[in-house]
């Protein structure tokens, strides 16, 4: 009874139940006493004489014996955590007592340190700027908490932002004996696309006979210059794609449309020009035409002329001309011919013109010389021939025109060895005296005068038989061309008396007389 009282109180303030039992029996000790009893069992089996009451007791005190053990080897294992939790909490206190004062000065020292050290900091960092622009670097800043250093920075930089590429912006800040340094990186950059431009049409029309003919194209780029030998040329059957790309990878497309189909009509072009003066008695030659098409090419002999010309009579006649291509696309041109009569102004009152003076002056205009001329004949009131060339002021020319005096053409240049090298040369120096004089005037003037007069030695020199072949010619444009049969030798440097006597003594009473001065 002792022991069973003695047990009971264990489990009750041990607080031992029946699952601790259980383990414990598992373990090797427990084992050996589990196998001692049952030895003993067997041993009491085997006995014959033993009664039954001495096994019983046997049994009951072999149970408790295992059941004192188990409950000392459970008071034991109870009792060692609770003394090394004791020892864990002495050695914390301990450690806690000598470490405190160093941590926390540790941690002192570090606070003071992060209040009085400046950090230097920017908003952003790895910027990308286009090339060719201003960069402004304003986003930096070196403080504590307590105080600013911004102003105290020294920045080196190295930006270059006319050049494509990686930069780099360096803040250093000198802070008692160490540097402080951080970096900002500036990447310049180039986002603008080459400039693609075509030559003709973005929409071209192509003759159905023949295969677009590339017109050109060029490629700009800002930074990289010049990309036209990089275009790449993709062609289809309806349209042409062009494609560069520059050296940053920006790319650009144009893609030019192609139809087939000819909606343009043919060209007349006439030579000389679309109006032609002149005068009775002369014979009309035609100056002749060109025809030409797009896509059928030279049409000159499918050219259809309608109208005539009949020097004999006075008036405006229209010679038109017609052609048509393959597409059935025509072209008129017209061209106008004035038939006028031919006569010397002769002073009012009649006569036959013998004794008759006429005044012309070469070579002009000229400021300091013309004018002058003009102001006497205005004051004496004579009209007088101007034969003029591309030199001296406008005004001169129309000045002219406005008082009444006839504006004729001498020549351009006045250059001899241009003039009277070859036919062509003669008309197309005679076209731009010619477009002066109507540019200013606003009239076509038909009257000429060879430079050095038709019958001059020069040209034979230069070109012998021109002038039997310009004669010709100036009449069939419908010009009619005057030389002169009294010169005042002006030119030659003849003085007022000398040049006065030169004119007196060459008029005659008898003939018109037509007077040379400059």
């Amino acid at each position: 009874m002792s022991s069973t009282k003695k047990s009971s109180k264990i489990t009750k303030g041990q607080r031992i139940n029946k699952n601790k039992i259980a383990k414990y029996k598992k373990t090797e000790p427990a084992k050996k006493e589990i196998k001692e009893i049952k030895t003993s069992k067997a041993s009491k089996a085997a006995s014959k004489a033993a009664s039954k009451a001495d096994i019983e007791k046997e049994k009951n005190l072999k149970k408790t014996a295992l059941d004192e053990k188990i409950t000392d080897l459970i008071e034991e294992l109870e009792r060692e955590p609770i003394d090394s939790e004791i020892d864990r909490r002495k050695d914390k206190k301990l450690f806690s007592y000598k470490y405190i004062i160093p941590i926390t000065t540790i941690l002192l020292l570090l606070s003071i340190i992060v209040i009085t050290t400046p950090i230097i900091t920017f908003k952003e960092n790895n910027i990308k700027i286009r090339y060719n622009t201003n960069y402004v670097d304003k986003d930096y800043q070196a403080k504590s908490i307590i105080k600013d250093y911004t102003k105290k920075l020294k920045i080196k930089n190295n930006i270059n932002t006319n050049k494509v590429g990686n930069y780099t912006i360096k803040y250093t800040l000198k802070y008692g004996l160490i540097n402080i340094t951080k970096t900002k990186n500036i990447e310049v950059i180039d986002d603008i696309k080459p400039e693609i431009k075509l030559n003709g049409n973005i929409e071209e029309i192509v003759c159905p006979n023949k295969e677009y003919e590339e017109k050109g194209y060029s490629a700009i780029d800002e930074y990289d210059g010049d990309l036209t030998k990089k275009v790449k040329i993709n062609k289809k059957e309806k349209e042409i794609i062009y494609k560069v790309k520059d050296k940053a990878g920006n790319t650009s497309t144009i893609t030019r449309k192609i139809t087939k189909g000819d909606k343009e009509p043919p060209k007349i072009e006439l030579k000389d020009s679309n109006n032609i003066n002149i005068y009775t008695g002369n014979n009309y030659t035609e100056p002749g035409y060109t025809a030409t098409d797009n896509c059928d090419g030279d049409l000159t002999s499918k050219v259809e002329v309608s109208g005539s010309v009949n020097t004999n009579t006075v008036g405006t006649y229209k010679i038109i001309y017609k052609v048509k291509d393959s597409h059935e696309n025509e072209t008129t041109v017209t061209r106008v011919v004035n038939v006028k009569n031919w006569s010397i102004i002769r002073p009012s009152g009649g006569g036959s013109g013998r004794g008759i003076v006429y005044l012309t002056f070469d070579d002009g205009p000229n400021e300091g010389t013309t004018n002058v001329i003009l102001n006497i004949l205005k004051e004496e009131r004579v009209q007088a021939t101007f034969f003029v060339t591309c030199n001296g002021p406008d005004y001169l020319i129309k000045r002219m025109k406005d008082e009444g005096h006839v504006v004729a053409l001498h020549t351009a240049s006045h250059n001899y060895n241009y003039v009277y090298s070859s036919v062509s040369n003669y008309f197309a120096d005679l076209d731009r005296v010619s477009n002066r004089v109507e540019r200013i005037t606003g009239e076509k003037s038909m009257i000429i005068r060879f430079p050095g007069g038709s019958s001059n030695t020069v040209s034979k020199r230069l070109s012998p038989g021109i002038m039997t072949t310009l004669t010709n010619e100036v009449r069939k444009h419908g010009y009619h061309y005057f030389d002169w049969n009294v010169d005042s030798n002006d030119a030659a440097g003849a003085n007022t008396n000398q040049i006065y006597t030169n004119v007196v003594n060459g008029i005659s009473p008898t003939r018109e007389n037509v007077v040379l001065m400059h």
